[in-house]
């Protein structure tokens, strides 16, 4: 089988999972949640699940980042002094270099003020805490493409399904065949290219 080369770039790190973590200071209880999702309305959405599950607690403050490029975040404190919370919740997701992602971090109040550098902190080890309850996995940055030929051409278009071993989303086979693969991104250019040269080939969809 041939070796190709693969660009690192194409690979992200996220979480398999939802986890939890709870964190203590100076008896204000800080719960974590770092939450799998992958656009801002499934944040949202998540966001405002804690807030009716925890209505008595003073602040949910959380941070998201979204996108194998990681070029799409938002954090806010919601009524913590500005950039206490939101911004080291965010810092964390960062440091990890994890993407598709949210971090809530509900907080009650426990009578004793942290101050702007306690809290900076408090909501940066409650983070913390939430993804190393979490499972880190890395996935793929992956291409569709779909087409069809003739059937005297399978032959052709399977020597290229093995060589590459894209997974096979759909195929049927009658007088004119359709199929459609998905693979990483690194090696899409390499299937096309290959595709692009079996007679009676035509690309009906490809992203």
């Amino acid at each position: 089988m041939p070796i190709f080369t693969t660009d690192m770039k194409d690979i992200y790190k996220t979480i398999a999972n939802t986890s939890k973590a709870t964190y203590t200071e100076k008896r204000s209880k800080f719960i974590a949640y770092a939450i799998p999702v992958i656009s801002p309305e499934e944040a949202k959405t998540e966001i405002d699940k804690l807030r009716k599950e925890y209505y008595d607690a003073r602040h949910v403050c959380w941070a998201y980042m979204l996108g194998a490029e990681r070029k799409e975040f938002r954090s806010n404190d919601d009524g913590e002094p500005s950039g206490t919370a939101g911004k080291p919740i965010l810092g964390q997701i960062n440091s990890n270099e994890l993407t598709n992602i949210l971090i809530a971090v509900v907080r009650y109040f426990g009578g004793i003020k942290l101050g702007t550098s306690g809290l900076i902190v408090a909501y940066r080890e409650a983070a913390a805490e939430a993804i190393g309850e979490a499972e880190i996995i890395e996935k793929t940055v992956d291409c569709r493409i779909s087409f069809s030929f003739e059937y005297p051409f399978m032959n052709d278009v399977m020597k290229i399904v093995k060589d590459l071993e894209p997974t096979i989303l759909h195929q049927s086979y009658d007088m004119d065949c359709t199929m459609a693969l998905e693979i990483r991104k690194a090696l899409f250019d390499e299937l096309r290219n290959r595709l692009e040269k079996v007679e009676s080939l035509l690309f009906t969809d490809k992203e």
